[in-house]
């Protein structure tokens, strides 16, 4: 019996530790990575910007949901990385934005960009952007 408790106990651990290392390697990778004193800058500000869900819906699902001020149904994924920010509407994709600085940023600033420009002025921001509009 001690053999098949210990057994369980260092497989949950080794649970534990496999749900908390991408969280811990989000805030560890810059330093590891040897980032620029601007992208670890910009790494700060995104996990302070971020409410505690969004950041671990960055971190799991490769995506912040940004809901729409106006609009209760829609919701703006916008990717970890450079790509198009989607616009889902009643839980279906409608468009695909496309909004980039004219600046190079490090990738977090960018999600915090798209984020206080949703927050701040839905339209302005539906404006500037490029749209692509989903078929089905």
């Amino acid at each position: 019996m001690n053999l098949i408790s210990q057994a369980l106990t260092a497989l949950c651990w080794i649970i534990i530790i496999l749900a908390i290392a991408p969280m811990v390697w989000l805030i560890v990778q810059p330093y590891v990575k040897g980032w620029s004193r601007a992208e670890r800058r910009a790494a700060d500000l995104l996990r302070d910007t971020l409410t505690a869900e969004q950041f671990r819906q960055l971190i799991w699902r490769g995506y912040v949901e940004i809901p729409s001020p106006a609009e209760p149904q829609r919701v703006y994924r916008v990717p970890k990385s450079r790509g198009y920010v989607q616009v889902i509407e009643n839980g279906r994709p409608t468009m695909r934005l496309c909004l980039q600085p004219v600046e190079c940023l490090p990738d977090a600033d960018i999600i915090v960009l798209h984020k206080l420009m949703i927050e701040a002025n839905e339209e302005i921001y539906l404006q500037k952007a490029n749209k692509y509009f989903c078929l089905d």
